[in-house]
């Protein structure tokens, strides 16, 4: 085999860790064939050292001392795979200060402290690579930093997790509620104890956050974008949406806004979202991801795959292992600016405020069984320049709840996300809407 290794350190040793573990093991002859050299992996470091993980460890260093893993000699390129912010940003900064490259899956990480990181990184001269942050072993990222790198990006849309695309996928098939089905998707591990993240759209917003630096060039961080979860999706909004030709989906959005003056803005939104049923997203089903990316030479484009789990998610790892290591060996890093965009070419962007936004809504309102009510409710809905294409309530689901309230489901025609606001504050103050009204986002061209 031509060539020395390259020395490779694995700090964090769970699910994710084993995976690359077994893909270095199980792998190894077609890796060295690939690169003309081989991988090797020196050390690992986590705090459970007692566990088996059910590989081989022979000529592997195992203990808990991350600080000396990132100094040794051997170690060319830092695997981190603790999660989290503080213990990972730690690690990261030290072992780039060391002169170390690092791979990572942390999107919780570089969505918000990315800029620090990679200012680090470029003053080093190392990489910072990232693939299986966003979309597991999908290569969503290295398609957009290379393969898309010649069109302007004018839009993507993606179902960037899998526990809630499983959640809703559930409630469609079962007509259970979504407290049943999380129960059972944490029963079968598909969520976790704590879905917090995943069901409120933490996790897709981190996702959607790198994305977005890479599709145009925008510098934020997660907690500026606008994020909904999944929460109060009903057996109701499956049903209706599910007869009118759509479907439910948790979607990242984010499109780019050019002004006259060549001024550039972008739309970025994490949130449940009806898509008509007959496009290619809708029919993403399971633990499944998928994310549309249309640019203005290629057209729209999809990449499809599972978005997490232990040996898609460390494909992509490895995967990155093997780019930085033939950079080391060409004795040159930064072949490809991490984001796509150079950094001096990377800057904050105003960000479209929701109230700007302009499109079809779905609504539920929760209203007393009286004559008229549905008539003031649309009143107030025409007041603010907002029209109804449809009303719904059929059979079993306009049920009366307690109280005597039935729901009345309103399509609405496109209109200013602002004004549908307006309006929705003044129907939920009338006597007769006994509970808020629930408002789903309908986006056509997906």
């Amino acid at each position: 085999m031509a060539g020395d290794a390259v020395g490779v350190g694995l700090i964090g040793f769970g699910t994710i860790g084993t995976g690359v573990v077994k893909v270095l093991q199980r792998n190894e002859s077609v890796l060295s064939e690939r690169l003309g050299f081989p991988l090797r992996l020196v050390r690992i470091a986590d705090l459970d050292t007692r566990r088996d993980r059910g590989v081989p460890l022979d000529g592997v260093r195992f203990d808990d001392d991350s600080d000396a893993l990132i100094d040794d000699p051997e170690v060319s390129i830092v695997v981190e795979l603790v999660g989290g912010y503080d213990a990972a940003r730690r690690l990261t900064l030290r072992a780039i200060d060391r002169g170390k490259h690092v791979v990572t899956a942390n999107k919780a990480l570089l969505a918000l402290h990315g800029n620090e990181i990679f200012d680090a990184a470029a003053r080093k001269g190392v990489d910072v690579a990232f693939e299986a942050s966003v979309g597991g072993g999908i290569p969503i990222l290295r398609s957009m930093r290379e393969g898309l790198s010649a069109n302007r990006i004018d839009s993507l849309h993606g179902i960037m997790n899998g526990t809630t695309n499983y959640v809703l996928t559930e409630m469609e098939e079962t007509g259970e509620p979504f407290e049943a089905v999380l129960k059972r998707a944490q029963d079968l591990g598909y969520a976790e104890a704590d879905p917090s993240f995943d069901v409120d759209g933490v996790d897709a917003a981190h996702k959607l956050t790198l994305l977005t630096a890479m599709a145009f060039g925008a510098e934020l961080t997660f907690k500026e974008i606008p994020t909904e979860g999944i929460r109060g999706v009903t057996p109701l909004d499956i049903e209706v949406t599910r007869d009118l030709g759509y479907r439910i989906k948790l979607l990242g959005i984010a499109k780019l806004h050019v002004g006259e003056d060549g001024g550039e803005r972008i739309e970025a939104r994490v949130h449940p979202t009806l898509i008509p049923a007959s496009s290619l997203l809708a029919k993403v089903d399971g633990a499944m991801n998928a994310i549309a990316v249309h640019g203005n030479a290629v057209g729209p484009t999809l990449f499809y795959g599972a978005g997490a789990g232990e040996m898609p998610t460390a494909s992509a790892v490895v995967a990155d292992l093997m780019e930085i290591a033939r950079e080391i060996r060409r004795g040159q890093a930064g072949r490809v600016a991490p984001l796509s965009y150079v950094p001096d070419h990377l800057r904050p962007k105003p960000l479209v405020p929701l109230a700007e936004l302009h499109g079809r809504c779905y609504l539920v309102f929760t209203a007393l069984d009286h004559p008229g009510v549905l008539a003031r409710i649309a009143g107030e809905l025409g007041d603010h320049g907002i029209g109804i294409q449809s009303v719904v309530q059929k059979g079993e689901v306009a049920q009366k709840e307690q109280g005597g309230s039935v729901p009345v489901v309103v399509f609405t025609h496109p209109a200013r996300e602002g004004a549908v606001r307006q309006a929705l504050e003044r129907i939920d103050g009338l006597p007769e809407v006994t509970a808020p009204t629930r408002l789903i986002r309908i986006e056509e061209g997906v």
